[in-house]
């Protein structure tokens, strides 16, 4: 990657394309897709002229006046004043995948719960023989072990015999696997909250109601269906969500691209803070345990669960309209330019 797209795809580009932007907020832009006279492009750009959306950063490849505009050269005589179209359109690649990235978000904070879910099958029965003891913080790898097996079943089995059966080639697209995986990240919490409410009951009815760190007589197996389709949400969503940043955001821009997944998961880390602290604010007092409790059989994490399927399940709802709006992906419009001739 060149200097120059480096600079284009960094923060500063960006700052630079709003300022020129703010700069000839009062030009009014032609109706007309084919006048791309005033238009800035770099020599052998293959983007001559601006998209129609978001076209109010479309002002800041406008030349206004030839002479003061550009240099001798050539070039933008001040980046501060004027953009290429390739820069407009990086960051117009950049502002439509932010819908699309924030509804992974929450998928993250489901997954950053496994330390509450190591403290509940410490409590759980996890003999699978009489000498062998699985131990509670090796519960969470089931759903690498999960995403691992997958991705081979899929890529090696299921989608060639499929594509053998439609006598085409058959996959679902990107924005099918994250919906999948944000749907089955929803169903994975409504599985764990069934499984710590099962898990609540059996303390209280042993009478290990004060004391958390109890063996109670429930198998730990009440987690594994969380840890399956914790599992599988990661294997639609998470490597889907990578695909599709590399596959919608320019070449120019890859660095990006990789940037932001760990992003994510990174603000998902700040929401799940705000979650837990908001929860143990609300549902406690003097008078009663939160639901996330130190001691998980008096608190209700039961409910905390619920709560995050509920905010899911919003969250699914609002990942529908987010790829409704984002319209085709880049690898739907090439399926559909292949088909076209054959229709």
């Amino acid at each position: 990657m060149s200097t120059q797209n480096l600079k284009q795809a960094g923060s500063l580009g960006w700052l630079e394309l709003f300022v020129c932007s703010i700069r000839n907020r009062r030009i009014k832009l032609s109706s007309q897709a084919t006048d791309h006279k005033v238009d800035y492009h770099t020599k052998g750009s293959k983007l001559l002229v601006p998209s129609e959306k978001l076209r109010f950063l479309n002002k800041a490849c406008i030349i206004r006046n030839p002479q003061e505009d550009m240099a001798p050269d050539g070039k933008a005589s001040d980046s501060w004043s004027l953009c290429t179209v390739d820069q407009v359109e990086d960051l117009k690649a950049l502002i439509k995948v932010i819908p699309i990235w924030s509804a992974g978000m929450l998928k993250s904070v489901n997954v950053s719960q496994s330390s509450f879910l190591v403290l509940q099958a410490s409590t759980m029965e996890r003999h699978i023989t009489s000498k062998f003891e699985v131990p509670a913080a090796s519960f969470p790898s089931i759903s690498v072990l999960v995403i691992t097996t997958w991705v081979v079943l899929y890529d090696r089995i299921i989608i060639p015999l499929a594509s053998k059966a439609r006598g085409k080639i058959v996959c679902l697209n990107l924005k099918q696997r994250m919906g999948i995986g944000i749907l089955l990240s929803t169903i994975s919490m409504a599985a764990l909250a069934i499984a710590e409410s099962c898990r609540r009951e059996t303390a209280i009815e042993e009478g290990f109601s004060d004391d958390p760190d109890a063996h109670l007589n429930i198998s730990a197996m009440w987690l594994l269906p969380h840890f399956i389709l914790s599992g599988l949400a990661e294997a639609f969503n998470a490597i889907g969500q990578n695909e599709f940043f590399y596959a919608e955001l320019p070449k120019t821009m890859s660095s990006v691209a990789s940037t932001l997944q760990g992003l994510g998961l990174a603000a998902a880390s700040l929401v799940s803070s705000f979650i837990v602290s908001a929860v143990r604010d609300f549902t406690g007092g003097e008078a009663q345990e939160s639901w996330v409790s130190s001691n998980i059989n008096k608190g209700h994490y039961d409910y905390y669960y619920w709560l995050l399927t509920i905010l899911s399940l919003v969250n699914f709802v609002y990942y529908l309209v987010c790829s409704q709006f984002y319209g085709p992906c880049r690898e739907e419009e090439e399926e559909e330019d292949e088909e076209g001739p054959d229709r």
